[in-house]
């Protein structure tokens, strides 16, 4: 079994809080950022804050992403996923699902709790 040290983990994670500048919901998982930022989006903010990577309570290492609350909902549906996106450079850095899905309806806003990335230890 490979042991990865956390400098590795952090470099990794530390993308995020350094080109993360947007977070969409969207109707399902995107995996490129065309998907993330049009085919599945239902809304999006600018306001993101994200932690210094720290210990992933199950191993590992993590980034906590602040609560969101002014999310802009831009169409009508169920929102069960995020996705993390740099948009300069037109990439999709993480996704995955929302603790509880959400209804949104286009004109009104969203707001997301604080929730955590991380990488966890090689098994």
């Amino acid at each position: 079994m490979a042991t990865i040290a956390d400098r590795v983990f952090d470099n990794g994670l530390t993308v995020l809080d350094t080109e993360a500048d947007r977070v969409d919901i969207t109707s399902q998982i995107a995996t490129t950022y065309a998907e993330a930022t049009s085919t599945f989006t239902l809304g999006n903010s600018t306001s993101l804050s994200i932690g210094a990577p720290a210990d992933r309570g199950a191993g590992g290492r993590e980034v906590t992403v602040a609560a969101i609350t002014d999310g802009s909902v831009t169409s009508s549906d169920t929102a069960t996923h995020f996705a993390l996106v740099d948009t300069g450079n037109s990439r999709l850095l993480v996704a995955g699902a929302l603790s509880a899905s959400k209804a949104v309806a286009i004109g009104g806003t969203f707001t997301l709790d604080a929730f955590t990335v991380g990488i966890p230890d090689p098994a």
